[in-house]
């Protein structure tokens, strides 16, 4: 018999909430759907993840241990445990949020689990796109069990009934590395938040946002910006904070982590944002659109769905600093109109997102 949405009991499951990313902003537009649906995760971190507070969440033993909520890559070692010891046997349907290991909690053959997948964890199968597994902090630790881990993940793939991905860069990879389908929709984006300014109102400076880490390579956006001796604000913080500031000449400002009001702002007074990784999806580009403005964006993962050559900014080819050079060097700002970009960014929207998601649970039940 066919069940009913209002009379099902929902879990959702994410892998940890220790800040608030793109992963944990899905995490977010899913509770607004189902508001009395516990969280299980493995630890959460109330000061860095305020947003959550006051939800019901479930956490694992990892909560007790000291430093976990503040060392993720501790986590990774204990993620299929945690995972399997969480009890939904009293749920009709469980909604993943996954990268890692939520995809691998246990339900009941007659429990529906349709799993959100951010990605296959990268740093398992793409250690060459994602070095994480053998260098950071633990490096050492990774390292001796990422064969196990990898086996693991392989296994947990094939738990959740029903897969979609964020991107259909991501489907293809679930397709390569679990050999399972999955329909694609696009993440929430906060595009109420975002607005586009006169274009008289418009800097002189290029923007990037992102995590200062490895993989995101703002270090070929700080040396091609080294060499075009144009501004360039970057914002985010990380492990290569110190490492790029010593190689930045003045033309290039650091100005640490920002939100909110002052993140718009930089957004929609940039001449156009700067986006280097090779991101599952990418939120940041679709914000600085949300915002009017281009994005100049290496062509390869969902920035190659997001961004529209010639439309709402332009790629570049190659993961290099020459490449990155050249496509600014071609970039004209009156080649761009703004509302028209924000039209498009209009397309990822939270609703869009919600309505998508409603009405694949609706058909699965």
């Amino acid at each position: 018999m066919k069940r009913s949405l209002e009379n099902l009991n929902i879990a959702l499951v994410h892998e940890w909430i220790t800040n608030v990313a793109g992963a944990e902003k899905v995490l977010l537009a899913l509770s607004e759907l189902f508001p009395k649906a516990p969280i299980f995760t493995a630890v959460f971190d109330e000061k860095k993840a305020k947003p959550f507070v006051g939800k019901d969440i479930r956490t694992s033993f990892l909560q007790k241990i000291p430093f976990m909520k503040s060392k993720r890559e501790l986590l990774v070692p204990f993620v299929p445990f945690a995972f399997e010891q969480f009890d939904l046997s009293k749920y009709d349907f469980v909604i993943s949020s996954t990268t890692v290991g939520a995809k691998g909690v246990i339900t009941k053959p007659e429990t529906i689990h349709l799993s959100y997948c951010h990605t296959p964890t990268r740093y398992i199968w793409e250690p060459q796109i994602d070095p994480r597994a053998t260098k950071g902090s633990f490096g050492w630790l990774r390292k001796k069990i990422i064969h196990k881990l990898r086996i693991w993940d392989r296994l947990a793939a094939d738990r959740p009934d029903y897969y979609v991905a964020n991107s259909k860069y991501v489907r293809n990879r679930i397709r390569k590395f679990y050999r399972r389908d999955a329909d694609v929709i696009y993440p929430p984006v906060d595009i109420d938040l975002f607005r586009p300014v006169d274009r008289d109102e418009v800097g002189d400076y290029f923007l990037f946002v992102s995590r200062l880490v490895d993989y995101k390579h703002a270090d070929i956006a700080v040396k091609a910006f080294n060499e075009l001796n144009l501004p360039l604000k970057v914002v985010g913080y990380g492990p290569e904070s110190g490492n790029l500031k010593s190689i930045s000449k003045e033309n290039i400002e650091f100005l640490g982590g920002k939100f909110g009001a002052e993140l718009r702002d930089l957004y929609a007074h940039a001449k156009a944002f700067i986006f280097v990784a090779e991101e599952d999806f990418g939120i940041v580009p679709v914000e600085a659109m949300a915002c009017g403005r281009p994005v100049i964006a290496f062509g390869q993962g969902g920035a190659a769905e997001s961004v529209i050559p010639g439309v709402t900014g332009l790629t570049f080819p190659e993961q290099s600093v020459e490449s990155l050079i050249e496509a600014v060097k071609s970039f004209d700002m009156g080649d761009y109109d703004s509302d028209k970009i924000r039209k498009h960014a209009e397309t990822f929207s939270k609703a869009n997102f919600q309505k998508q998601m409603l009405a694949k649970i609706e058909e699965l039940i």
